[in-house]
């Protein structure tokens, strides 16, 4: 069949910052605004309390509140509220200064450490391993008897203590990020060393740090309120935990002095608790999910079908209960800043039992979103509609069901093998427990299972890969490992996603080889995602060809090749083409399918 072209162009996906994202989270709010107050006050303090903070009246000693003192006096006379207004200051101050210590040290040692390693890593380190097995508190009595107790020499005695906090966060990113290829991209480009640090390494730990400060000023405000309960610090400075060490003494007379500094210390670090639990979650999840309005207009909105360009394509070729895969009017969508993002347009598609479909399209095209929804692999903020779906000639419409199906009647080959194999694991652990767990095999039963299907995919020493890990097999070996994987429960439907892209050509031929042969040997639909048509001709029966979220033609592949009726297709057909090298390949595959199917005669 042939589709009219597509009609509407999609709006662009705006990003979303960490602030605006911030700025939907409730309780990040909540904490926000609280601990906004609190430097509000700390900062206009002067104007706000309405005595001088040591003034004493003796009057005033034990005094209840009331009389012009909102909160009453303390034991030497002085008016509570005036003195937590400027011990506000006292306490931001402290912490301000042992953030900013904790920083200067933590962070540059850090960077330094994870991208030099060697030596430079194993001096740092040990020197943060050291400051952690340090008694910090003993140390800064003696900071604060050997310096006069002075606070601020104190509170960046405190932040020397805090910087492994941020130097373990930052070492551990930059060790991640030194092996990415835009940083050895940036040393071929002539890049020096100072400025790969300054750009590359420091932007990419700036949110984990930003995290590790609301953390560490929570954890600095405590420990110098403790310092100050201590008795540490000068009288004529104002602080809550001095505050708290009077109230102590006369805890069970007069209880009010300790309760009023105990709830302006518990409100200010559990603020700055829930700002760093909140950014944790944003920095962890690098992208704003949307919420339960969004998805269930999206729902709706896709369930409408009045979303530009909605029109069903494709059209079904077996009856229902003769498919081993059938999709009616599937649409995808995500929510974003413009409204919804419509990626797959009504497709409509199945697949007879023993039959090998062909998805192929250009990157952007909906073939991946497709199976995913039939996998019910969507990402997060992913929503499908369908009209139905149906596996094995049972509807698996709704949510859930599919993953149901997922190991026992739909296997699936995902494209990159090594990133699908956990590197925590070997092979034959990978391998037994699913079948263990979703067939109910014990571990013998299960183990032998494992290891014949090593064998049938081509694997000659199946014992030493199921002792192996990962890291220790080469790519093709790992492309057959995850498709003993997906035939091992015998599936009737195997979806196999660009099975072959991240292997070198050789390695490809062997991979559809053996998916040709598992296919006609356990008679199972196969459903291949690819952009190539060698990999179509080499392999597939019929073909459905995807552009901007909806099917613009399908047919058998033998006359899409001869005669394709979209343009589209004549130019992915050309693309595939143009490589002399890769056209004799191309012709051979042709050749081999039109023998298999007993066409030869008609090209």
């Amino acid at each position: 069949m042939t589709a009219a072209p597509f009609p509407a162009t999609l709006a662009p996906v705006k990003r979303i910052s960490l602030t605006r994202r911030y700025l939907r989270r409730p309780v990040g709010m909540v904490a926000l605004a609280v601990f906004a107050l609190i430097v509000v006050a700390a900062v206009f303090a002067p104007w706000l309390a309405p005595y001088d903070p040591n003034l004493v009246e003796f009057t005033l000693a034990h005094a209840v509140p009331g009389n012009g003192h909102l909160l009453g006096g303390d034991s030497a006379g002085r008016d509570i509220l005036s003195r937590l207004l400027y011990g506000a200051r006292t306490t931001l101050y402290g912490a301000v200064i042992t953030c900013g210590t904790g920083v200067l040290l933590g962070v540059p040692a850090g960077i330094v450490a994870g991208y030099f390693g060697g030596v430079t890593d194993r001096v740092c380190s040990w020197i943060s391993d050291a400051l952690q097995s340090v008694p910090g508190m003993v140390v800064l009595l003696v900071v604060a008897a050997g310096t006069g107790q002075d606070f601020t020499v104190l509170m960046v005695a405190l932040g020397v203590f805090l910087a492994p906090g941020y130097y373990r966060i930052t070492r551990a990113r930059a060790l991640a990020v030194r092996k990415e290829p835009y940083i050895d991209a940036a040393r071929v480009a002539g890049v020096g060393t100072p400025r790969i640090l300054r750009t590359h390494l420091l932007r990419a730990v700036y949110a984990p740090i930003i995290v590790q400060t609301a953390l560490t000023a929570g954890v600095a405000i405590g420990m110098q309120a403790g310092l100050q309960f201590l008795g540490i610090g000068s009288a004529s400075t104002p602080s809550w935990g001095q505050t708290m060490n009077d109230g102590f003494q006369t805890m069970l007379t007069y209880p009010l002095i300790l309760l009023w500094p105990s709830i302006a210390l518990g409100i200010t670090i559990a603020a700055l608790a829930f700002i760093g639990s909140t950014l944790a979650d944003l920095v962890s999840v690098r992208a704003e999910l949307p919420t339960r309005r969004a998805r269930v207009e999206v729902r709706a909105a896709l369930a409408a079908g009045d979303l530009p360009g909605g029109v069903a394509s494709g059209t079904a070729v077996h009856a229902t209960a003769e498919c081993a895969l059938r999709i009616e009017n599937l649409r995808v969508g995500y929510a974003t800043g413009n409204g919804v993002k419509e990626v797959v347009r009504g497709v409509s598609l199945d697949a007879a039992p023993g039959e090998v479909l062909g998805i192929v399209g250009e990157s952007g095209s909906g073939k991946t979103q497709t199976v995913f929804s039939v996998l019910d692999l969507l990402p997060p903020g992913g929503t499908a509609v369908a009209d139905g779906i149906w596996v094995g000639g049972r509807e698996v419409g709704k949510p859930g069901e599919r993953a149901k199906l997922l190991g026992r009647e739909i296997g699936y080959v995902p494209q990159e093998p090594m990133t699908n194999l956990d590197p925590c694991y070997p092979i034959g652990h990978q391998l037994v427990e699913p079948l263990r767990h979703v067939h109910g095999l014990d571990r013998t039963a299960a183990r032998e299972r494992a290891r014949e299907v090593l064998v049938r995919v081509g694997i000659t020493d199946p014992d030493r890969v199921l002792a192996s890990y990962p890291h220790q097999i080469s790519g093709g070996m790992a492309q057959r490992v995850l498709i003993a994987g997906a035939v091992a429960g015998r599936p009737s439907l195997l979806v196999a996603d660009e099975p072959t892209t991240a292997l070198d050509v050789t390695v490809q031929a062997e991979v559809l080889e053996l998916l040709r042969e598992l296919q006609a040997e356990y008679g199972m639909a196969l459903v291949i995602v690819t952009h190539n048509f060698g990999v179509v001709a080499d392999i597939c029966d019929r073909v459905v060809v995807m552009k901007d979220g909806r099917i613009v033609e399908t047919g058998p592949v033998d006359r899409i090749f001869r005669a394709p009726e979209h343009p589209y297709t004549a130019e992915l057909i050309s693309a595939s083409l143009d490589d002399s090298e890769g056209r004799d390949a191309l012709d051979e595959a042709w050749h081999r399918q039109l023998a298999v199917s007993g066409k030869e005669g008609a090209r």
